[in-house]
């Protein structure tokens, strides 16, 4: 029989790198092969595979979005793909390490040849789009502690006042409220950091930290009222990744070989990075930064329905795939910056389409089979706690019925938020944020799901055909 070692990870880690790990489970069932899969996702690494399964394996398969250290490898016949090809096409990746078609891994090897070089290098799937959800996937959780604090110190301790809802000095309520300010502080830094550190590996972590936190402080570059933002910790992120990528191709003697990736790099790279906020880079991104969230916090009527419309057909389209992504970070971003308005409507739309997919399986049950309408109870709890890729089992078997439905909802559903004015402290969506209040306008909130998924299911069931 052969054995197979795999790893699935996905940039947030909580529903494509355990949905990829299932069904290559259950291919290499069918297909009679003994597979041994570790996950790496928020939790972190599970099921961790050890020297001795990786050396009695006869090929390992890595289904990933992020950067995942492959050095373990070294030789060994390797499949490297998307996690979407983990979902979608199991038994394919399975087939190709059984047939004997996967390359051999020569990664941890001191030398690469220039061919193998250029391969790997048109293998990799847009290699930017990774970078930056590897520091979006990092930098979520200080957006999900600090907001959920700051909204609950708010929610319970705050007292209204003229200038709005302030929480008493010297209240427990206070250092709760500074805590989850402490966490938004590490955000931009985090981000930064983190897509230095998937460019260039560890040489490249201090140097882009370092970057995203003069990218968060204007005061750097003389402009203390007005900082760079999120969009300064991207450029940052970038600058230090890839200028420690290339000093580490620098040719230097072998004495200082040893110290290049905890001084050299680290130190050049953080002085550049330094120096071309400070001096060149750092203002005008404040500027472009802080225009576009005046024109975001402006948005009224028609312009702010088109950007819901816009927002809740992204989340929709490819259920946590690149759109969606760009959409959610968008949100993610708004949120570090104090305009929680926009992800109000992202919330509502990231739940739609599971919860509208488990509706229309309960209104007409003769338009799904068996494994949909299990499929339909399974997408209703992942709704519950905002997985969009709850409703991936319908969109992959009848894409061009489901996709324009769960379009159709999330976008009726942003709308309606948007027009309410709800506010989602949060980057995270569905019934779960409100029940940890961190939802302004709860009720609107429930109120534009409720509908968003409706018309989900209606227009998924009118496009349907009865089963024959």
């Amino acid at each position: 029989m052969k054995k197979i070692v795999a790893i699935t990870s996905c940039p947030n880690g909580i529903a494509h790198t355990y949905m990829a790990a299932e069904n290559l489970q259950k291919a290499a069932d069918k297909l009679g092969v003994e597979i041994r899969i570790e996950t790496q996702g928020s939790i972190g690494v599970e099921n961790e595979l050890t020297e001795d399964e990786i050396s009695g394996a006869d090929g390992v398969i890595i289904t990933a979005d992020k950067t995942v250290d492959k050095t373990r490898f070294d030789g060994m016949p390797m499949v490297e793909t998307g996690v979407q090809d983990g979902i979608r096409k199991p038994e394919e990746l399975i087939q190709r390490i059984i047939d004997g078609n996967a390359e051999t891994f020569t990664g941890g090897s001191s030398v690469k040849s220039a061919g193998e070089h250029k391969k790997e290098m048109k293998d990799k799937q847009n290699p930017v789009y990774r970078h930056l959800m590897n520091g979006v996937s990092y930098m979520i959780p200080f957006v999900v502690v600090g907001g959920l604090l700051i909204a609950l110190a708010l929610a319970i301790g705050g007292t209204p006042t003229e200038d709005g809802i302030a929480v008493p000095e010297g209240s427990i309520w206070e250092q709760i409220l500074n805590v989850g300010d402490a966490a938004f502080m590490f955000m931009v830094p985090i981000l930064a950091g983190f897509i230095a550190m998937s460019i260039a590996d560890r040489p490249g972590l201090a140097p882009g930290m370092i970057g995203g936190y003069i990218a968060a402080n204007g005061a750097f570059y003389g402009s203390p009222e007005a900082e760079a933002g999120f969009l300064g910790g991207i450029a940052a992120g970038f600058l230090a990744g890839y200028l420690a990528k290339w000093i580490k191709t620098w040719k230097v003697p072998a004495l200082i070989q040893p110290i290049m990736p905890i001084l050299v790099i680290p130190l050049l790279t953080s002085i550049v990075v330094a120096a071309a906020f400070i001096f060149v880079i750092g203002a005008p991104i404040a500027g472009i930064f802080n225009g576009l969230t005046d024109w975001l916090s402006s948005m009224q009527g028609a312009s702010s329905i088109f950007l819901a419309l816009i927002l809740g057909a992204m989340i929709a389209f490819d259920m946590g795939g690149p759109v969606n992504k760009v959409a959610f970070m968008f949100g993610a971003a708004m949120v570090a910056e104090g305009n929680v308005e926009i992800m109000g409507p992202i919330a509502v739309a990231i739940c739609i389409p599971p919860l509208g997919m488990g509706l229309a399986t309960l209104l007409a049950r003769r338009k799904y089979e068996g494994p949909e309408k299990e499929a339909g109870k399974a997408a209703l709890a992942m709704g519950t706690v905002g997985i969009t890729e709850g409703a991936i089992p319908f969109a992959a078997k009848d894409p061009l019925r489901v996709i324009p439905a769960n379009m159709a909802g999330a976008m009726t559903g942003a709308v309606v938020a948007m027009m309410a004015g709800v506010g989602n402290n949060v980057p995270h969506g569905g019934p779960v944020v409100a029940v940890f209040g961190a939802v302004n306008g709860v009720v609107m909130f429930f109120v534009a799901i409720i509908i968003g998924m409706i018309v989900t299911a209606l227009t998924a069931n009118l496009l349907k055909k009865n089963i024959q």
